[in-house]
């Protein structure tokens, strides 16, 4: 069933010739920033949680880029982009990357080989499951984190990715806007980030014992590298080297410088002191703000996305710890509610003087644009929440989630993996 060699060299279609090296050579370097993504979220990962869990977390982020890779050939990208089967998953028909060779699609990416399209969305699909791992850090056992990982991939995020960007998606056809990943990437790992922590124990000592991040570097440097691979993310939706990609990358480094100033702003004004944390926080949130409209709107926008996203998602992180709930390392308060003033704020703030192919939003004259956004907020938000919760509990059943207490008090890194992430004396 599945054409394992691919389509020969010598047979491919006429179409080869309209391939533009341009747009081609931009979207394979979007997808190498992209890839560089998912270890940077293991770098800022890894340096919020303690000393005895930073090698066990970095790991959980590169293996995904092996999982996922695997999957995303086999069957992921052709359920969440092949052929539509009523609005709500592709079916298997590019399994195996079968009918996906280096013509140009007729429907994705139509300057550029269709596996450069391919590739660039395995970016996508790499890093979304790994934005859930800060969820759990910290207690997971590395078996059900595979399972969970793949499960959540196949059943979650690949028949999200259809409704909003697969053609004949229903939200797609509803009109909904998402350039980059909103609803897909970040409302979706942030609400599944959440059902984690519910369905999840706390840490031990969780409220009781100091959890404080084990190395600030490293979480500065993630954040840092995550802001670059950005470029990628958001410029390289454009699909092509043009004047849509030069204003995606612009809106997406004003969002996130924005909403760093503005965190580390809350943090001086009702902390006492500038946090450095804080502005690498801050920029992750303008980062995932300002995602699904880097398409749609103009730099001043950007500026309002990203002070929104530095106040909503500081204050969202603050009610979390005031709840008691242990996302470990906030991706609910950071994509979860970034994600959705994101594309709340897509909705309001869109233009066709920037996207021709978007719509206007509320403040250019079409005020029914954000009734469509809210409808992808809450069907993304209310899919991933409910599946997440499913695939736990039968992980949870069948294998067991948790650590024992035995190795969650020595830390993942040697109860899991074996290893020590410093061996250096004192740490």
């Amino acid at each position: 069933m599945i054409d394992i060699a691919g389509p020969p060299l010598a047979t491919l279609s006429p179409a080869v010739a309209e391939v533009s090296s341009g747009d081609t050579g931009w979207v394979l370097a979007a997808s190498a920033l992209v890839l560089i993504m998912t270890p940077a979220l293991g770098f800022f990962y890894g340096g919020m949680v303690r000393r005895k869990n930073v090698a066990a977390t970095i790991m959980q982020s590169f293996i995904i880029v092996a999982l996922i890779s695997v999957q995303w050939v086999l069957f992921g990208y052709s359920l969440a982009f092949g052929p539509d089967k009523g609005g709500f998953i592709g079916g298997l028909e590019w399994a195996g990357l079968r009918n996906v060779g280096l013509e140009p699609s007729d429907t994705y990416g139509t300057t550029i080989p269709h596996q450069a399209f391919m590739v660039f969305q395995l970016m996508f699909a790499i890093i979304t499951p790994a934005l859930i791992t800060g969820a759990f850090a910290e207690r997971i056992k590395f078996k059900a984190f595979l399972v969970f990982i793949l499960a959540w991939s196949t059943f979650v995020y690949d028949p999200i990715a259809h409704w909003v960007w697969g053609s004949g998606g229903w939200l797609f056809k509803l009109g909904a806007l998402d350039f980059a990943g909103g609803t897909v990437v970040h409302i979706s790992s942030g609400f599944a980030a959440l059902m984690a922590a519910l369905v999840m124990r706390r840490r031990l000592g969780y409220g009781r014992e100091p959890m404080e991040p084990g190395n600030v570097p490293f979480i500065v440097l993630g954040a840092a590298l995550l802001w670059f691979g950005w470029f990628g993310f958001n410029a390289g939706s454009a699909l092509a080297s043009g004047a849509l990609a030069t204003s995606a990358f612009v809106v997406t480094n004003t969002s996130a410088a924005m909403a760093a100033l503005t965190w580390m702003t809350m943090t001086w004004w009702l902390g006492g002191k500038p946090s450095v944390i804080g502005a690498a926080c801050g920029a992750v949130a303008g980062l995932v703000a300002i995602t699904p409209a880097s398409g749609f709107v103009t730099p001043m926008a950007a500026v309002l996305i990203g002070l929104g996203a530095g106040v909503f998602c500081y204050l969202a992180c603050r009610l979390r710890a005031k709840m008691g709930l242990d996302d470990s390392l906030d991706v609910w308060g950071c994509h979860g509610i970034g994600g959705i003033w994101g594309a709340i704020a897509t909705g309001l703030f869109a233009t066709v003087a920037v996207n021709a192919a978007g719509r206007d939003g509320l403040f250019y004259g079409n005020p029914g644009q954000v009734g469509i956004q809210l409808a992808a907020v809450g069907a993304s938000m209310a899919y991933s929440f409910v599946g997440t919760f499913i695939i736990l509990k039968v992980i949870d059943k069948v294998w067991g989630l948790h650590v024992n207490e035995e190795e969650e008090r020595a830390g993942l890194d040697l109860a899991q993996h074996g290893e020590r992430a410093y061996e250096m004396q004192g740490l």
